[in-house]
């Protein structure tokens, strides 16, 4: 694991912990992502003694957890019971604070945005506002996606190519990450069909299918190299043509 950020995914459930962290592990393969579910009794519930112990194993994995600069665990709880159990945890070692902060945001579309912006190397401000910002990711997308208003400005700033989905499955969770993670990379502010192509699960809420056709546009210093690799990377099917 190379990423200075990791997650730890608090649930009632350890299915669901571990469902949701290999989940977010399959699309950001170098953060470091633990899920912890279930009662002391191995039912429904959660436990304090485990996140506690979760915690001090990741952060002693880190590298540069005890660093300035940004490491450390991004933590996420299912419900409210469960955001509870990290409180205390974190209200028992004051240690902890300097190092982990509980994100209040959607389970799951929260731990795979987080997990995402992680493995770009992004701090653990930019990991928390990543997966809060999962919230509005709807709302973001019927903005995007919505007309115009007469006199807006047009696509002539903007470097823009037609591309067509050729892999079977479309843009799902591994090809949508893949994009998510090269468009961070590139300096550029570049949409598909409308939506943020920085953003997984804007991404993957396009629902695109093989055979259609998606609008990459980009703007800024290296808008043109942008659309091309995205463009490239869409119509080269993400190896599964």
């Amino acid at each position: 694991m190379t990423a200075r950020v990791a997650l730890l995914l608090v649930s009632h459930s350890a299915d669901l912990a571990r469902g949701a962290a290999e989940l977010a592990g399959q699309m950001a393969p170098d953060v470091l992502v633990r899920g912890v579910g279930g009662g002391p009794d191995g039912g429904l519930g959660t436990s304090l003694d485990a996140v506690q112990k979760a915690l001090a194993e990741i952060l002693t994995a880190l590298d540069d957890a005890a660093a300035p600069g940004g490491g450390g665990v991004v933590v996420l709880g299912d419900l409210g019971s469960s955001v509870l159990t990290v409180e205390a945890a974190l209200e028992l070692d004051d240690t902890l604070a300097e190092h982990v902060v509980l994100a209040r945001a959607p389970f799951v579309e929260g731990a795979v945005a987080a997990a995402v912006t992680a493995h770009g190397g992004a701090d653990r401000a930019a990991v928390l506002e990543s997966a809060t910002a999962s919230a509005s990711m709807f709302a973001a997308i019927e903005a995007a996606q919505a007309p115009q208003p007469a006199g807006a400005p047009d696509a002539e700033s903007a470097t823009s190519r037609t591309v067509t989905v050729r892999n079977p499955l479309g843009l799902h969770a591994r090809p949508a990450a893949l994009v998510s993670r090269k468009v961070a990379e590139l300096g550029a502010a570049v949409t598909v069909d409308g939506v943020d192509a920085s953003s997984v699960l804007q991404l993957m809420a396009l629902g695109a299918t093989q055979g259609r056709e998606l609008r990459v546009e980009a703007t800024g210093e290296r808008a043109a190299e942008a659309v091309a690799t995205v463009v490239d990377m869409i119509d080269g099917g993400f190896g599964e043509v």
